[in-house]
């Protein structure tokens, strides 16, 4: 499917710590079929949030990472040739309006505007999905929801949302967890104690406050997940923390040696 990145998953089990009212929010948007779309910086937990929301709400959900790639016909669905006949095959977006899935695309803006512009009808209160390569216009039941996502900071002026679209949905945005909160992520993913989780929590604070000069991303919760699980199996402090956090943020060599000295700083040589 040209590059299309599809989970059709109902999560199990899924860990999510609460920062705000982001659960009884998007519960009360799901429940007045409401559109919903995510705002913040990569790795702070939108998609996770999302997939404990699909198991809370009981709905299967299918995630799509949009790129710039991504056509309408990956969404929608296309023909399809095989033992010598021609049949429809649905794309995600379709899958979930019939079934009353959960559908959520990830970094949304990254697709193609003529793309998104099939959202359009299914965020209004027609709530339909016009497929015209089947004559098909489906009613989205009450059970369907979409939930797109972006990280607003990352985006330039070519990649932004359009505010035709953007007006579609009511707006929830998402930063990096509290060190408090973070610790308590990094302690039930990784299955550590506090002594490893806090100063990596620390650690995490200290480095974002980086950003906006060294930096195109800050150092992700889920990378902090990483490290702590390194250092779980006996990897040394400094060595899981330069591969697991620092080496994926930058490959500029002098930035690298920089932050590394933030991390010796923080927990000695």
């Amino acid at each position: 499917m040209n590059n299309l990145k599809l989970k059709t998953n109902m999560p199990k089990s899924s860990y999510y710590h609460e920062q705000n009212n982001e659960i009884e929010l998007l519960t009360q948007a799901w429940n007045n079929q409401l559109p919903v779309l995510l705002k913040g910086p990569t790795g702070c937990g939108k998609t996770r949030f999302v997939q404990h929301m699909a198991e809370k709400l009981g709905r299967k959900l299918y995630t799509v990472a949009c790129h710039e790639d991504l056509t309408a016909a990956d969404l929608l669905g296309r023909h399809l040739i095989g033992d010598g006949k021609t049949y429809w095959q649905d794309g995600p977006l379709t899958k979930a309006v019939r079934e009353g899935a959960i559908c959520y695309l990830d970094e949304v803006v990254e697709a193609r505007k003529d793309t998104i512009v099939v959202l359009h009808p299914l965020t209004d209160d027609r709530r339909i999905l016009p497929i015209d390569r089947t004559g098909e216009i489906l009613q989205a039941p009450p059970e369907f929801m979409l939930i797109a996502s972006y990280n607003p900071g990352y985006q330039n002026l070519l990649k932004g949302m359009k505010p035709s679209t953007r007006q579609r949905f009511i707006s929830m945005k998402f930063d990096y967890p509290t060190i408090d909160i973070e610790s308590q992520i990094i302690q039930t993913e990784a299955q550590v104690g506090d002594e490893i989780a806090r100063p990596l929590a620390e650690l995490s604070y200290q480095l974002r406050q980086l950003k906006d000069h060294d930096l195109e991303e800050s150092a992700s919760t889920r990378l902090l997940i990483y490290a702590a699980s390194l250092m779980k199996s006996g990897i040394p402090l400094i060595e899981a923390c330069q591969s697991a956090v620092i080496e994926p943020l930058t490959d500029d060599e002098e930035v690298i040696a920089a932050l590394m000295e933030v991390v010796k700083a923080k927990f000695g040589e």
